[in-house]
């Protein structure tokens, strides 16, 4: 089970989403404003944090920003309005592990939430050190270097690296991906498309012209460049 936190300025959708998590055995703090979460994250330090895009003062965008500078590794489910696609995208880019679009089941919610922690736990327990050229991630110490710097990869970006780097040569489809790394058989493909671009970016020379992770057209992804593991 875990720690939530619960970020919503609706109080009725919040006490919803709190019921449903209480009865699914995790713990909850509900905050109702940008600036409150943020203080409750640094004060509280909770295993997850569920979050409103749509918030009075500072904003969930920039709230997720403001966590990705600080702690990395914490997972963010971003809820987000019906059908707003440049929203779901907004808050892939600035670092949410995923998403769900109100009205959504409080039941998936549960779920989304469930499938997050456990990816984040099993991550933490696996050891593993890989080697791609200059990169190198850490799964056992959640770090990933590139010429002995720090590469500031969110948790899901630094699942996604070291599942790529662990099958190198071997193409995925983004369905595939989505099961792999995310723990989920559907969702929204988009949700890996975003990731595949944020991590080129941090990763290779020429992110428009990536050469470490290769764009298969009509498949999906793969990952070109022989790997060590130790």
């Amino acid at each position: 089970m875990g720690y939530v936190l619960v970020v919503d300025d609706d109080s009725t959708l919040a006490g919803v989403v709190t019921d449903y998590l209480h009865r699914a055995g995790h713990r909850t703090v509900r905050s109702g404003d940008g600036a409150a979460a943020l203080a409750a994250i640094h004060a509280d330090a909770p295993d997850l944090v569920v979050l409103d895009l749509m918030l009075p003062g500072v904003g969930g965008l920039e709230v997720c920003r403001r966590v990705r500078a600080t702690t990395p590794d914490l997972p963010v489910l971003m809820l987000t309005a019906l059908n707003e696609t440049e929203d779901r995208i907004a808050g892939l880019e600035v670092g949410a592990d995923d998403y769900l679009a109100k009205p959504f089941s409080p039941r998936e919610l549960v779920l989304r939430v469930e499938a997050l922690l456990r990816r984040s736990r099993s991550a933490e327990q696996r050891s593993t050190v890989l080697t791609i050229g200059r990169i190198t991630v850490d799964t056992t110490a959640r770090r990933a270097t590139r010429d002995g710097a720090d590469l500031t990869l969110t948790g899901r970006e630094l699942d996604l690296l070291a599942f790529l780097l662990a099958h190198p040569g071997q193409a995925f489809r983004r369905e595939e991906l989505m099961q792999q790394v995310w723990g989920w058989s559907f969702g929204d493909l988009s949700t890996v498309t975003v990731h595949v671009r944020r991590l080129r970016e941090k990763i290779e020379d020429e992110p428009a012209r990536p050469r470490i992770i290769q764009t298969v057209w009509g498949i999906g992804y793969r990952l070109d460049v022989p790997v060590t593991v130790t």
